[in-house]
């Protein structure tokens, strides 16, 4: 079974997350998926507009807890980090203009992920949620990067500490995202804002895309070196440890660290 889907119709390329039976969480095979399909699309000149989404009933819950859980130990751990580095990397420097339709949850890596596109648009009653802070550890692929050039370090910050879930209004509304729609609207919406941008000469918005990224590529790197180094750190941590043991057991953590 292939956990990512991707076709291509004309100049656009679909994406979609396909691991339906665990809400899209991402475990180490599909990042590997995800990392070969995105390169391929990016070096696909026929292509100028990338679409992803998720199938099913959710964007993605986020990284595989399970999988974190298992017997993954520490001379694996890097390597993982290093393709969602890939991920983000790829993702929001391709040049390509980029969509991420959210429905349903977007948690954690899957959020981080959504946000380097271009235009991130969800539905009003969609959950978003960068909740890496409830099992003691901190946002990996890029998600500093991406949340403090959407909201500011402050609010990005507010954001991570919080760790809570929003509803794609809330997310809308303090600029997360860049459009929530009514529910079930959202490839509708996709459908809208790709006619608005086969109006106009994609080319330019590229290169303007590509500048961009080129101008900030020294910082999203330095940003995945650090979050690499900081989630080696926090996976030792005994509050780590409590975050996970609580939610295994369904209850609130008690953090002593």
């Amino acid at each position: 079974m292939k956990y990512v889907l991707c076709s291509i119709e004309g100049e656009t390329a679909y994406i979609g997350l396909n691991r339906t039976s665990a809400m899209n969480a991402l475990n180490t095979e599909m990042m590997k998926e995800l990392c070969c399909c995105l390169k391929e699309v990016s070096r696909n000149d026929d292509v100028d507009i990338v679409v992803l989404s998720g199938e099913g009933p959710v964007f993605s819950a986020g990284g595989d807890i399970k999988e974190m859980l298992s017997a993954m130990d520490e001379v694996q751990f890097p390597s993982v980090m290093d393709t969602i580095s890939d991920i983000a990397l790829c993702f929001y420097s391709m040049p390509k203009l980029t969509i991420a339709a959210i429905h349903g949850a977007a948690a954690g890596l899957g959020l981080s992920i959504a946000l380097a596109a271009d235009f991130v648009l969800c539905e009003t009653d969609s959950k978003l949620a960068m909740n890496f802070i409830g099992i003691g550890l901190i946002p990996d692929g890029g998600g500093h990067f991406m949340l403090e050039r959407r909201l500011g370090a402050v609010k990005a910050k507010k954001v991570i500490w919080d760790g809570k879930v929003m509803s794609g209004a809330e997310a809308a509304e303090m600029g997360l995202v860049d459009r929530s729609v009514a529910p079930g609207a959202v490839q509708q919406e996709v459908a809208y804002l790709m006619k608005e941008l086969y109006q106009k000469p994609i080319q330019a918005m590229i290169k303007t895309k590509k500048i961009m990224a080129d101008i900030n590529r020294p910082q999203l790197l330095k940003t995945l070196e650090l979050e690499k180094q900081g989630q080696l750190k926090m996976r030792e941590s005994e509050d780590h440890q409590e975050g996970i043991r609580a939610f295994l057991e369904k209850r609130k953590p008690i953090f002593n660290q």
